[in-house]
């Protein structure tokens, strides 16, 4: 009847769906071979009905008949293997179905005639018992077959590296995933390793996902914004609305992108999603009906008469329908898994793409760290989201249903039941919303902390020098406190709420039994009542835990919902802004006509009345002050600026050169590709060019060296030269260049000149728009642009504007005897040679050029065979592998404590034994004896019950609150020693190590020990308590069943530690493959300028696809896992259930129906408690890898001590300020060699000294040295007479000063960037403001001292962030200053306002100065010349000029001299 019922629906399903041909494999043949002899039984027995008994068919046509329809039956499935085959289905639910019942259906008749053959003999009727036997083995055998796949349809197979066996499964594989044991054996085997895992299924990738999505959220995006202009131009009419309806407006805003991003997400995964609901109401239907077969089976207990096959076959039924219901559950699981990966890759994607044209305005709004959040928690809430949405309806309706088959037993009584239920929502629901209110307010904490965080990680070099970390400690352990006390709060009314679920069963089912023996004397409880009914309100429990859970899921998934929304719907970068043609003949390369610019469309204008024509192949240089609008110019011709009116076209393609060089975390080569080929010739005149071979012969792996993140182990000018290498590389046809050349000294900045930029450049053919201070260039630009407060005042070749008078004029004669100048510049034209630049000593002479021509090709072949670990620089983040090791669970619980630990445990034994108590008293209840049709002292017994129940429940709350303390203890503890770790490493670590991995642990990882592991630890352990509940309960009744629990029990241990091993390692690889995803965004989000000046957009988002869908990959096999865990250890507990349920009616006349009632619905919770034990006992070691990986930077090097304890260090020292070093030498690395070698010098007091040198000749190392950021290899360090390696880090950098060369700024206040230990005044802070030339800027913003510095100090222009770093050594004030570099992004005024200050203020004190610009130092008492970490000349600069050695020529090259 099936089979024809349903073949013509199959049949059209499959002429819909052509997945392609199937060749007839092997596995087809038997199938078909199988069949036809199937059918020919049925021939055969027509035939020998018709010869023998031919007398007795007139009456029973009906055996004639039923052959013959079985046999059309097989031959008509025949036809569909045929028509699957053809339509390319590889495994057959449908005539797995059909098998199923025909040997289902066989059953009856084989045990009938089995029986027959017992009492007749076989020689009765020969052949039709063999013919019988034989059909029912072929059933059998059919059905066995069925469970295989066929081979995949032609042209599918198209070869894939370890492709995903799903593909190959069949039906049965799939329901039961079997599938996936290979990997789990793997893993038991050896640790798994990322190659180990299969590729992504198509279906799962980011690139299907996206491509499709992408286009329908352009859609949404549109329709949203149309509602927007809808809205402005209504209000535009109108006057300005009231705040009130703004705020309005904006809510509205966000709602409605949220809804929109819902919808688009739904659009694409609703379907899929649907087939999984399917499945769950399937499960609902079998969870029901367990009661209704538990009911019969206690209805057969009862009644003696009943043959005994009844209750074989209601135990069986039970273990059938347990057994669907688990599958059902896991398909239902797997489907919103898969669900949940797919929306994780999207929502990533759409962001990464956002992120790339993201306006200023916007991106300015929201932080790198809240991005990266939006990336990391978000989607991570949004997968929760869709495992729960479906709970949200199903619970009510699970929860009407129990309740409908619970008045079917108790009656009325039932409502007190429901009274109960409405009584613990509504209190559930009031903690869900104060929580979810606590969720908040810590997640800001969060927040703020990580936000924190990321800024100490990128600015650690400053707080290193200027001793503030303790500053900045205290600063986040307030955030953590704070967050801290929000979780406290949050865990004890959580508490409550469990506490309350956990008793609910029993509050029900007290309020409901209560009543129902107060109603009426003559209401007997007995064991079919007592037990269904508490079958039935165990199925309640679930929803009732569920539905809350649910609700506050969604509604953390709407917040993050909007979130997402507001961010996706934030305003782009308008295509407009800039008109892109393509080269013409000749003509304008870059023309603005009549533009105003502005960073945001409500903020002041930065740029106005701007018009400029650049000509083909010019070189236009722009200068100004500080502050003047520079770089907005260059960024408006980048289109990275609000247009507000005149148009800019650009023609060609463009390369930038920022201010702040961007390098990516990858080899020096891949920064200056950037993604094209490499041709070795071009590459090799770039680098030449650019001044980097030297740079590379230094680095330990030549180009082949990893830079750390953001460029950490290259000097500043070295990152310039990088990122301007990378731009010249590119063969642009516009060059934009913003001050390249800052960070390079005086000589290698003319090289790079005169071999780049100027007219006898690489790059002379080319628009270039240079933004400089140094005056040097000017007479060889062909335009020059003069900016004041961002307007262009005067513009003109150098000659014009000197001929003109103008402020320009006034300038140079200022800054520059022109014609010495002009000469200069010449003269070091003709003689700037490579040989200043080679790092080979003078003394080589002449020989040097031919050397170099024979070097060439050595060195590119050299470069070739460079071994892959010298390059290396950051770790990668490595997975541990195996187990997770004890020592971790040692380390968690030692933080917690013994004397806290012991009473937990014991706690637990007595609310279980509580539990205990109350369900044994129960079971004895419902035997007590009826006397006159009642039972004696009912209200007793209630009160009994009730006591041990409330004592259970007070059990539970005290158990809970006391594990989450615990965690909180556990968690500041590893927290704060995490913190104290990474402060106290060196620098060098943080130059291995990216920030991504760090604040990966500060974040993520902090979290799941906060949250995930007490939770993990209270599951386990209620559940491991309740196991043994259980199991004492099936022994009591039945003590045989020991002899099945064991062995199912060493089973479940085996399958377990299978498991474990696989899931752990998975998870660890998972999480390692999260990290490279962050790093990546962190570095697009900063370096997007750079990504779409090149145009690399699309190369970016690959990039990111591949790193989601590495991630991916693991994930993927991550939850199969605990679904494959699930079915085959709910099949191990429905075991327990069958077990309990036969010995049940094996010993049916010895137990009374009260235990076995109490027996079997145990049992019942059985497969819920193993998969819940497995679950929590992962997730704890799964997230105890937390702890492990916290814990990781415990054993990394450490600095020295910060301070010293009874130290005798006067606190005036160092009074004088004399510095002398003793052959001291310091490397960079150990196993690198020393980049300084041997140095001994005496620096007296108050001497002013210059150190100059090119580029890692080892002028900054010195610096480093002197304030112990790289610890002496050899040598010492006297200030003041007192070695500098006994003293406290603190103690030594606090009383020492340094102006850094990148000027890097907290997010805060200006107030807390000058003094963060607030140990100043506001006078001596203003007075200090006034010195660095800030006085008058800070006092015309509208908070003045209080003005919030963005992240990174963006909101200052870098001159000024320089002053801001001026200022702060002014208001330090100590004996000893060193300056790095200091005035490298300052125009010349500027500049020389620093000098004059450092000069009259810091007279007293002694002075280092690593200068590049000579002109600085050439009144300095005395010169250094570094050269290759040696000092190879030192003297005043007037006697160092005079011996014409290294210093005089590069006072020559400068014009100097």
């Amino acid at each position: 009847v099936y089979l024809w019922f349903l073949a013509p629906l199959y049949c059209l399903h499959l002429y819909c769906h052509d997945h392609g041909r199937i060749q007839v494999s092997s596995l087809c043949i038997v199938k078909m071979v199988l069949g036809f002899l199937l059918a020919s039984f049925g021939f055969v027995e027509f035939f020998y009905i018709l010869l023998e008994r031919s007398e007795e068919i007139e009456q029973h046509m009906i055996f004639l008949l039923s052959p013959i329809i079985r046999s059309m039956t097989v031959i008509l499935a025949l036809c569909i293997i045929q028509l699957e085959r053809i339509r390319g289905c590889r495994s057959s639910v449908f005539l797995f179905l059909f098998w199923v019942l025909a040997v289902v259906c066989s059953l009856v008749p084989l045990r009938a005639k089995i029986q027959l053959a017992i009492d007749e003999g076989i020689d009765s009727d020969t052949v039709r018992y063999v013919a019988f036997f034989s059909y029912v083995t072929i059933q059998v055998v059919q059905l066995f077959l069925c469970c295989f796949a066929d081979l995949p349809p032609e042209g599918k197979n198209a070869f894939e590296k370890n492709p995903c066996p799903v593909k190959d499964a069949s039906f049965l594989s799939k329901i039961l995933f079997w599938w996936f044991t290979g990997l789990v054996v793997k893993g038991y085997r050896t640790p798994l390793a990322a190659e180990d895992l299969w590729t992504l299924r198509e279906e799962d990738t980011s690139h299907k996902i996206i491509s499709v999505l992408q286009e329908d959220w352009t859609v949404e995006c549109a329709k949203i914004q149309k509602q927007e202009k809808a809205l402005t131009s209504g209000v535009a009419l109108g006057s300005r609305l009231p705040d009130q309806a703004q705020l309005l407006r904006k809510l509205h805003k966000e709602q409605s992108s949220g809804f929109f991003l819902l919808r688009t997400l739904a659009r694409k995964f609703g379907p899929y999603f649907l087939t999984g609901t399917m499945c769950i109401i399937l499960h609902d239907a079998f969870m029901f009906a367990i009661p209704q077969v538990l009911s019969l089976l206690l209805g057969f207990m009862r009644d003696e008469e009943a043959p005994l096959w009844k209750g074989y076959f209601y135990a069986t039924l039970m273990f059938l329908l347990s057994c669907l219901q688990s599958l059902f559950n896991h398909q239902y699981m797997y489907t919103c898994f898969t669900v949940g990966m797919r929306v994780k890759t999207a929502v990533m994607g759409l962001v990464y793409r956002k992120s790339l044209v993201i306006n200023s305005a916007a991106r300015r709004t929201c932080t790198v760290g809240e991005i990266v959040n939006l990336v990391s928690a978000d989607t991570q809430k949004l997968m929760d989201f869709v495992v729960y949405f479906n709970a949200v309806w199903l619970a009510p309706i699970e929860i009407a249903l129990c309740l409908f088959f619970l008045w079917q037993h108790l009656g009325p009584s039932a409502l007190a039941g429901i009274a109960t239920v409405i009584l613990i929502f509504p209190l559930n629901g009031l903690i869900a919303k104060k929580r979810s209110k606590l969720q908040e307010i810590q997640m800001k904490f969060m927040d703020g902390r990580i936000k924190l965080m990321n800024e100490i990680l990128n600015g650690i070099k400053i707080l290193k020098f200027y001793a503030w970390e303790k500053a900045f400690l205290e600063q986040v352990l307030g955030y953590r406190e704070k967050e801290l006390k929000a979780l406290k709060k949050s865990q004890i009314l959580y508490s409550i709420s469990i506490a309350s679920f956990n008793s609910s069963s029993f509050m029900i089912a007290f309020a409901m039994f209560g009543v129902y023996v107060m109603l009426d004397d003559k209401n007997i409880l007995d064991a079919q009542k007592v037990f269904v009914s508490m079958a039935l309100i165990n199925i309640l429990k679930t929803p009732l835990s569920q539905l809350p859970f649910a609700i506050s899921t969604t509604m953390q998934a709407v917040v993050s919902l909007k979130r997402l929304g507001k961010y996706l719907c934030s305003e782009e970068l308008k295509e407009d802004n800039v008109l892109k043609a393509s080269l013409g003949s000749d003509g304008e390369d870059v023309l603005i006509e009549n533009g105003t610019f502005s960073w945001s469309a409500e903020g002041p204008p930065c740029l106005k009345k701007i018009s400029i024509q650049v000509p083909r192949g010019s070189l236009v240089a722009v200068v100004g002050h500080v502050g003047s609008g520079k770089s907005s110019l260059l960024s408006a011709m980048l289109g990275e600026t609000e247009k507000r009116s005149g148009r800019v076209a650009v023609k060609g393609s463009t390369a930038y050169v920022p201010q702040q060089a961007w390098i990516q975390n990858a080899t020096v080569q891949d920064n200056i590709i950037f993604g094209r080929e490499k041709l070795k010739t071009w590459y090799h005149r770039v680098l030449e060019a650019c001044a980097l071979l030297p740079d590379l012969n230094i680095l330990p792996a030549g180009d082949a060296t990893e830079i750390g993140e953001k460029g950490l182990n290259l000097s500043g000018g070295q990152k310039q030269r990088v990122s301007l290498a990378r731009a010249v590389y590119r063969k642009a046809d516009v060059y934009l260049l913003d001050d390249p050349l800052s960070a390079v000294d005086a000589h290698v900045g003319q090289h790079i000149f005169d071999k780049v930029i100027g007219p006898k450049g690489v790059l002379r053919d080319k628009t270039r728009i240079l933004v400089t201070h140094g005056t040097s260039f000017l007479p060889q630009a062909d335009l020059i642009l003069v900016l004041v407060n961002g307007e262009i005042t005067e513009s003109g070749s150098y000659q014009e504007l000197l001929s003109r008078r103008g402020a320009f004029a006034d300038f140079i004669h200022t800054f520059a005897s022109t014609d010495r100048k002009e000469t200069g510049s010449r003269r070091s034209n003709a003689r700037l040679s490579m040989v200043d630049f080679m790092p080979f000593s003078r003394d080589l002479g002449d020989t040097t050029n031919t050397n170099l021509q024979n070097m060439e090709p050595v060195s590119e072949t050299e470069q070739e065979q460079v071994p892959e670990e010298l390059g290396k620089l950051t770790e990668v983040d490595k997975a541990h592998t195996g187990r997770v090791r004890l020592e971790m669970y040692q380390k968690y619980f030692k933080t917690i404590g013994l004397a806290i630990i012991i009473p937990i445990v014991f706690l637990y034994a007595f609310q279980q034994g509580a539990s205990l108590a109350y369900n044994y008293w129960l079971s004895m209840w419902a035997d007590d004896p009826i006397v006159n049709g009642t039972q004696i002292d009912a209200d007793l017994k209630l009160s009994v019950f009730g006591a041990l129940g409330f004592v259970q429940g007070i059990a539970v709350f005290g158990t809970t609150v006391a594990i989450s303390i615990c965690g909180i203890i556990a968690s500041r503890h590893l927290h704060m020693d995490l913190l104290l770790n990474v402060l106290h490493s060196p620098m060098s670590f943080f130059e291995c190590t990216p920030s991504g991995n760090l604040l990966n642990r500060f974040a993520k990882e902090i979290d799941a020990i906060d949250c995930m592991v007490p939770e993990g630890l209270k599951m386990m352990l209620s559940y491991v308590f309740k196991l043994m509940e259980v199991c004492i309960i099936v022994l009591m009744a039945t003590p045989f069943a020991a002899v099945i629990i064991l062995p199912l029990a060493f089973l479940y241990a085996f399958v377990q530690s299978f498991y474990v091993a696989t899931s752990c390692q998975l998870r660890r690889l998972e999480a390692v493959s999260r990290s490279p995803i962050y790093t990546h965004f962190n570095e697009t989000v900063q370096g997007a300028s750079v990504i779409r000046a090149f145009g690399d957009q699309s190369r970016f988002i690959l990039q990111a696809n591949d790193r989601v869908d590495f991630n991916q990959t693991s994930y993927f096999p991550r939850f199969v896992a605990t679904r494959w865990l699930a079915v085959n250890l709910e099949f191990v507990g429905n075991g327990v259930v069958l077990a309990a349920a036969i010995l049940s009616v094996m010993g049916r006349d010895t137990l009374s129906p009260g235990i076995v009632g109490l027996a079997v619905s145990h049992s019942l919770q059985v497969t819920a408690i193993l998969s819940w034990i497995v679950r929590s006992w992962t997730d704890v070691e799964n997230n105890i890898v937390s702890v492990e990986r916290v814990n990781e930077y415990a054993d990394t090097a450490k600095e020295a001590s910060w301070s010293i304890e009874d130290s005798s260090l006067p606190l005036s020292w160092p009074q004088t300020g004399t510095i002398e070093f003793q052959d001291y030498g310091l490397q960079y690395r150990k196993g690198l060699e020393l980049a300084l070698k041997g140095i001994t010098l005496q620096i007296h007091e108050r001497e002013k000294v210059g150190i100059v040198g090119r580029t890692g000749a080892g002028k900054s190392s010195l610096a480093l040295g002197i304030f112990r950021i790289l610890e002496a290899a050899k040598g010492k360090i006297f200030i003041d007479g007192v070695d500098i390696a006994n003293i406290g880090l603190h103690d030594l950098r606090s009383r020492i000063t340094i102006i850094p060369q990148d000027p890097v700024l907290f997010s805060g206040s200006l107030r807390m960037n000058l003094d963060p230990f607030d140990t100043y005044t506001d006078e001596e802070v203003w007075s200090s403001l006034e010195l660095a030339h800030l006085k008058n800027f800070v006092s015309n913003l509208p908070d003045k001292l209080n003005h919030e510095c963005s992240e990174g100090g963006e909101n200052l222009s870098l001159g000024q962030r320089q002053l801001v770093c001026l200022a702060r050594a002014l208001l330090r004030k100590t004996k000893i200053l060193v300056l790095d570099e200091a005035t490298a992004a300052v125009d010349l005024e500027t500049d020389t306002l620093i000098q004059s200050t450092i000069r009259t203020q810091f007279e007293d004190c002694t002075v280092l100065t690593i200068a590049h610009r000579l002109n600085t130092i050439m009144d300095y008492t005395r010169v250094i010349v570094m050269d290759r970490g040696h000092i190879s000349e030192m003297d005043s600069p007037t006697n160092l000029i005079a011996q014409q050695g290294q210093f005089f020529r590069m006072c020559r090259e400068a014009g100097l001299v």
